[in-house]
This record gives structure tokens, C-alpha cells and sequence, in this order.
């Protein structure tokens, strides 16, 4: 809606001087009347209609109505008597910009049926002055039926646009937020994974520093090659966030249950051929954070791994003959399950954990790839 100060409507499809025109038009046809009392009636009138128009900009409610009412009958005031039809267009594009829908039919259906009536009428008391500007009356009259249609649509387009943009804005953000969460727990996993690691093997090499010098020497080489590799990810990580294959990350939690002198047993192939790297990823982090947390909590002496890549979904089972979940600490429960049902509810996976001799994690991500493939095919 505009403001009171602007009586020439913008963006209507029609040059200001033409609407500056039509604030003008009003006096030449008052002062063609013949005597004083209709040129100072008129003049009123002009001053009226234009002092209502600009309120109705500030009117709220019934006075919206109101100030409408009385537009409306100035302009068929002007129109019959002196053969002036113009109003009529200014009021049109105020209907427009009403928002309220039954308003807008009302106020709309009203103005359309008094300005035809009005024109109809004016025709034989108005005769030679209608005829001489019948194409600019014509045009008068098809704005009158489409201007307010016309604004009105464009005022519901623009507000839905702007709602699109304010909720495309939220989209950006909320996927901002997501990715930095994502990066985030991706460097605890892989940070905790190596740092894990390293701790393991510092105590290992500080136990057999004395007793065997030559091994101790190897797992200070192990505990430098480890930590260059942690760089290593992490540098990939920050700059390409670069995806991890399930076959990599079995070799990965092999040699850090290894260190841990945990046995590690591997059912299934960890070779994924159908699925998205992103869902592969996915599982590896799960997984990464679920071998970890075997390693720091569970106190376990051996670690299964079971991958089941079934043709509608992919599934990874980690079990353990540990302390069990319910007796381990918040921290585990916290950052590590937490973490892993946020990666898998974003892909549509979903978490199974049981603690019946241990733990057990079931990690379950639908196929995406195969499943699009079968319904296209069906």
C-alpha cells in the first residue's frame, strides 16, 4: 500500500504524466460549467475526493470502508453531473491494494457496478461531453474491470515471492548449520579415532621402552606415521570434505583394535558397489565412532563386524563382548550415539543398539541409487 502523500498510483502500467493528467482533467470540466455555484461545487468536490483518497492510505478497518464510500460517491457525483469519469480509475487502484480478500470482492463488485451505472446514466444527461471523449470513457470503464484484479494478483505474486525468498534465506541457513555440524563431528571422529590410537600406543611403547628397545622403536614410528596421517585427513577434510569408503575405514578400525589387542573379526564385503559415496560415507563415520568408542569404553577383548549390503538398503553391525551400554558412561552415550543418529537421520537411516552381552549397534541406510533405478524401471 502506498503512502498518504502519494495520490499519482506507481507501477500500474501507465505514465505519471498520464495520471497527473488525470488529476487535472477535473477542472477543465468544472469550469465549463455554466454557473458559479457548479464551479465552486465542483472545485469542492475535486478537493474532497483527493482529501479522502489520501486518508484512506492511513485507514484501517471500517474506515477503510468508509473513506471508499465516499469516494465512490463523489466520483458518481462527477460523473453524472459533470461528465467527469476519472475518479473512477483512482479508486480501482486503490481497491487493488486492499489485501483482505472479502473486502476486496466487496469494495470491487460495488465501484464496478455504480461506475457502469454511473457511465450509463451520464450518457443521456452528459450526451456531447461523453461523445467527445467516448474511447477515453471505453478505457475508463476496462480499467475499472481490470486494474483491481490486475494489482491485486501482482500483490499476492509479490508477497509470495518474498516468502519464498524469507524461506529459501531459512533453507541456507539451516543447511549452513547442518554442514558445520556435520564438519564438526566428522573432526571429532577422525581426530578421536588417530588421538585414540596414539594414546594406545605411547602407553605400549612407554611399557616396552625398557624391555624390548626395538619394538618400542617401532611403535614410536607407528605413533609418527598415525599422527601424519591424522594431519593428513583432516587437511582433506577441511578443504574438500572428501568422502570415506567403507573398505578404507575397515582397514583403519582393524589396526586400531589391533593396537588395542582387541580381536577383530570382518563378515561381508566392504567393497559398496551401488551405493552413493555419500551414504558411504556415512556408514563409515558411524562406523569409525562406533570402533572408537569399542576401544575407549567398552573394555572388550574381541570386535565383529558384520556388513550386509542388501539390494533396498545397507546394513553394518557392530558387536562386542564389552561392559555393556548401560553401564558405560553419559560421555559415550552423549557424543558417540548421539553423533551417529544425526548422520543416519539425515540419509533416512536409523540406529538399532542392544546390550546383551556386550553391545551391539545396528546401523540400517536405505539404497538410494537402487531404489530410484526400480521405480523408474516399474
Amino acid at each position: 500500500m502506498q503512502k498518504w502523500y502519494h495520490i499519482v498510483p506507481k507501477n500500474t502500467g501507465l505514465s505519471i504524466y498520464a495520471w497527473i493528467i488525470f488529476c487535472i482533467l477535473p477542472f477543465y470540466f468544472v469550469f465549463r460549467a455554466s454557473g458559479t455555484l457548479e464551479i465552486i461545487f465542483g472545485i469542492l468536490m475535486i478537493l474532497l475526493f483527493f482529501a479522502a483518497y489520501s486518508v484512506s492510505f492511513l485507514s484501517e478497518g471500517w474506515t477503510v470502508y468508509l473513506s471508499v464510500g465516499i469516494e465512490m460517491v463523489i466520483s458518481i457525483v462527477m460523473t453524472v453531473f459533470l461528465g467527469y469519469v476519472y475518479f473512477a480509475l483512482f479508486l480501482a487502484f486503490y481497491i487493488g491494494n486492499i489485501q483482505h480478500k472479502p473486502g476486496f470482492i466487496t469494495l470491487y463488485v460495488v465501484h464496478l457496478v455504480t461506475t457502469v451505472g454511473a457511465v450509463t446514466v451520464s450518457f443521456f444527461t452528459q450526451n456531447e461531453v461523453f461523445l467527445t471523449q467516448l474511447p477515453f470513457i471505453v478505457f475508463s470503464v476496462v480499467g475499472v474491470v481490470l486494474l483491481p484484479p490486475t494489482i491485486y494478483s501482482r500483490n499476492k505474486r509479490e508477497e509470495l515471492q518474498n516468502q519464498l525468498k524469507a524461506a529459501n534465506q531459512k533453507i541456507s541457513q539451516l543447511v549452513v548449520l547442518e554442514e558445520r555440524q556435520r564438519i564438526a563431528r566428522d573432526l571429532h571422529d577422525t581426530l578421536g579415532q588417530k588421538l585414540s590410537l596414539i594414546r594406545l600406543k605411547s602407553d605400549l611403547a612407554g611399557k616396552l621402552l625398557d624391555v624390548k628397545p626395538d619394538t618400542a622403536k617401532n611403535e614410536l614410528n607407528d605413533i609418527n606415521q598415525t599422527a601424519r596421517t591424522a594431519l593428513k585427513e583432516v587437511r582433506e577434510m577441511v578443504s574438500n570434505m572428501k568422502g570415506t569408503k567403507l573398505e578404507d575405514e575397515v582397514n583403519r578400525i582393524q589396526e586400531m583394535l589391533k593396537a588395542a589387542q582387541i580381536d577383530f573379526h570382518l563378515e561381508g564385503n566392504p567393497e559398496l558397489t551401488d551405493t552413493p559415496l555419500f551414504i558411504e560415507n556415512v556408514l563409515s563415520m558411524c562406523l569409525k565412532e562406533a570402533v572408537t568408542n569399542v576401544v575407549k569404553h567398552s573394555g572388550a577383548s574381541f570386535c565383529t563386524v558384520i556388513i550386509s549390503p542388501l539390494p533396498e538398503e545397507v546394513i553394518v553391525e557392530v558387536q562386542d563382548n564389552g561392559i555393556g551400554i548401560a553401564r558405560q558412561t553419559d560421555t559415550y552415550s552423549e557424543n558417540g550415539l548421539q553423533g551417529m543418529r544425526e548422520r543416519l537421520e539425515f540419509v533416512n537411516g536409523s540406529l538399532e543398539m542392544s546390550s546383551v552381552n556386550g553391545t551391539a549397534l545396528t546401523f540400517r541406510v536405505p539404497n538410494v541409487i537402487q531404489q530410484t533405478e526400480q521405480e523408474g524401471l516399474s
